[in-house]
Formats: structure tokens, sequence, C-alpha cells
């Protein structure tokens, strides 16, 4: 029995059918940029056309994993040459992401390296030609995200979040939520792994061998720097904010999460309403969910008749997230549609800012997010200007100019970001830019 296509397939396929398959180009090819290189692959419409990445043996090994002869992976550096192999159903392996950017058959890139000057470089390459980008690499987009997304428009291109990553599963329920008319209380995450603050790579590295993964991406998120991260994610996308420095991620189960992430005055924990928050508590991982309050007394009543909950607040909840598996499906609607999945607001709204994880002592440089150094911690905006903290995407190779405790936060008074990063000139950029919002 044939099963007729529908919905997203249905565009894609008749979209092949009139231009061809989507050619995607891809930057990074570790744990994530692996699961895409198969799951691409598996895709009906859509093809990988090069994959960038510095080790080669590891995206070497991607391509092979996803069923890749080794007569079809072309090594290049030329566009010219990415074109042509491309153009004879080939797939290129290529240690230059410019080269991959300035090909013409490739419509959209992924950027899965995870490192916010990285990701930069490469999202401003990727919009000078013609290249619609898909942000993986949250990290970049809490940094200098609003910046690329006017870069994107400027250019006739599309920026936007990933689907099935966790910050745009919680817009795309947000989005079936406001289209209710239901006022929006909070919204936010399950978080997958134990929480332990001060996490090391060198605490982790049987557990990350055993999961397939990268030591030092497996503590980003234990020691909570990726839950911070991406709902500051969802706050600059949104208008959400923390409600307290560092959110409250309370011991919620599934069931308790609406009773408990909603205002005092309907018996939760939450100063106000339209806040980001996370839960710890069972059953939430590896969820997302929005908190919703209706606005109408009949409406209350069927939510409660419906046992979506007790009220007088409810949780939509999404019970998963496929990460990498479901990211090209925004690469497929950028090119098809024109459409972002998530894209930040045009204002500042939270900051992921650093906090120490040990004790630094000037001179110190700092290494990357995920090591030994320092953890992400979520604020609002103004209150992150106000304490002149430093952006967690600028503390890589940041230089310690001060004693700075471990728990305490990093800032511009205490440490130097590395100015030789294209990040850090247009953060700096940014924030001058901003400063008109600063007593808004």
């Amino acid at each position: 029995m044939q099963i007729a296509k529908v919905g997203l397939a249905a565009e894609l396929l008749a979209y092949a059918e009139k231009h061809g398959e989507v050619v995607v180009g891809l930057a990074g090819a570790g744990q994530m940029g692996t699961d895409m290189v198969v799951q691409i692959g598996l895709m009906p419409g859509v093809r990988l056309g090069a994959l960038s990445e510095v080790n080669m043996d590891a995206a070497r090994d991607a391509l092979l994993l996803a069923g890749w002869g080794k007569d079809d992976i072309v090594s290049t550096n030329s566009a010219n040459d990415i074109d042509r192999a491309i153009g004879n159903g080939k797939v290129v392996l290529t240690e230059d992401f410019r080269a991959m950017c300035m090909s013409g058959k490739i419509q959209v890139i992924i950027d899965a390296t995870g490192n916010p000057n990285i990701g930069t470089l490469i999202a401003l390459e990727a919009f000078r030609n013609g290249k619609h980008v898909v942000m993986l690499n949250v990290e970049a987009d809490i940094t200098i995200g609003r910046h690329l997304a006017a870069e994107a428009k400027s250019a006739g291109v599309v920026y936007t979040g990933a689907a099935g990553d966790e910050p745009a599963c919680t817009v795309e329920i947000m989005g079936f939520a406001q289209s209710l008319g239901f006022e929006i209380v909070a919204a936010g995450k399950g978080k997958n792994n134990a929480l332990k603050f001060d996490a090391t790579p060198d605490q982790y590295e049987e557990e990350a061998r055993r999961r397939n993964m990268n030591a030092r991406m497996l503590v980003e998120f234990v020691d909570g720097s990726k839950t911070m991260i991406e709902m500051v994610a969802v706050a600059n996308a949104t208008g959400l904010v923390p409600d307290v420095p560092g959110m409250h991620g309370p011991d919620a189960t599934r069931d308790e999460l609406a009773q408990v992430l909603c205002t005092k005055a309907d018996g939760g924990i939450l100063n106000k309403s339209g806040v980001v928050d996370y839960s710890i508590g069972k059953g939430v991982a590896p969820g997302v969910f929005c908190i919703v309050k209706p606005k109408h007394p009949r409406v209350l009543e069927r939510m409660a008749d419906l046992k979506v909950g007790p009220g007088p607040c409810f949780s939509i909840f999404r019970p998963y997230h496929l990460t990498s598996l479901e990211v090209p499906l925004s690469a497929i609607r950028a090119v098809i549609k024109g459409q972002p999945d998530m894209e930040p607001v045009d204002y500042p709204v939270a900051e992921c800012v650093a906090v120490a994880k040990r004790d630094l002592n000037p001179g110190d440089t700092l290494g990357k997010i995920g090591e030994y150094d320092y953890r992400g911690f979520a604020m609002t905006w103004k209150d992150a200007r106000d304490q002149q903290a430093l952006p967690l995407g600028l503390a890589e190779s940041a230089v310690v100019n001060r004693p700075v405790k471990a728990g305490e936060r990093l800032s511009y008074e205490n440490c130097t970001p590395n100015d030789d990063f294209v990040v850090t000139k247009i953060r700096q950029r940014l924030d001058q830019a901003d400063s008109r919002f600063a007593d808004a």
C-alpha cells in the first residue's frame, strides 16, 4: 500500500520535482553534524552537497557512515570544484567553509560547530553569498543573533534557529498557544542531564565515550550552560524574560508544571507572568512546555474537562525534541518557503553571562564553554548590562585581569575579551547601538 505524502513532505516533493533537490552545506561533523549527515541521506527531496570540517577523518567517517561510497566523496577547497562534484552526484569534503558558502549549487548552510566566533564567520560568509543559514550554534545566536538576523534580511535570505533543538521547539508550541489566544505564563524545557554546576570534562570522559559524545560538549549540558543558553535564545526570540537571575529550575514533574511555574497569585513560584524557565522534575525532559492561562472561564472549564489539568494554568507539552534529526526541516523551510522557524526579536531581552567554575587569577586565558573555567548563567539584558557582566559567547580566550572567586560572575571589569575575534567586534558595536534601550 502506498502512503500519500502530506504536509511538508508533499510540499518538498513538489518543489524537488520542479526545481531539483534542496542542496545543503553543513559545517561541523561532531555528534550533531554526524547525525545530520546520516539523516539528510534518508530524506526525500533534500541532499547534502558539502561538509566543512577541520577534522577530515571525522568528516569522512560521517559520510561513510551515512552510506556514501569512497568514490563518491570529493575533497576540495575550490568552490568551482564543489559545484562540479555536486553536479556529478558526489558529496564534497572541505576544510574551507568559505568555499562551501561560495558554491553556486548549495542553497542553505547549517552551522553545527558550536563555536560562537566560527559560527559568526560562517553565517556572514553565507549571507555574502546569498545563502540561507540554519543556526544550530545557539552559542553564536545568543551573542549576536540580532545582528545576524539583520544581516540576513539585508541580504534577502533567511536566518533561523534549528528545528528539533529545544529553543525552536519551545517557540513552536508558544505560537500554537498564542494563536488560540492564551496568556503565556512561562515557557521552557526539562533538563536532560543531572545538574552539576562545577562539572569538568575529566569527570565525564567515560560517559562521553559511552554516549559517543565529546566530553566538553557533555559538560556544557551537565553544568547547566546549555540550559541557560537555550532559555536565553527563547527569551531573545519571544520577549519572555528570566524571572530571577539563573531562573528557578524547580523540581516540578510533568503533571506539576502548570501549578508550579505560574504566578504566586495562582499558587506558583513566579513573580510575574511571561518568563522562561526550566524544570529538573521527573517526566519533563526531553520535552518542552508552555504554561498558559485561559482568558475566559468557559475556556478554562473546557481545558479542565479535556483533562489538560486542573487549572487555572495549564501546560501545553511537547514530550520530545529530535535535535539534529529535525534540523534539516529548518533548511527545507528556509529554501522552499523563505520562512524561519525561530529568529531573534529586534531589541535586547536576555543575556547568558559567564560565571567562574573555579578561582581565576590575573593572566589566566579562559578555555571553551564546557571546560574548566566558567559556565553559563541567564539574566535579563538590563541586569547584565548594569553589572557589566561578560556574555558567555565572549568568554573563550578572554584574559582575566583581576582575581575572580568560584561562583562569581565574569565581567568587563575582571576580564578582557579577545578583540581578534569578529564576534567580539560585532558585539561591541551591538552594545553601543543598544545603549538607547538602557533606560527604556
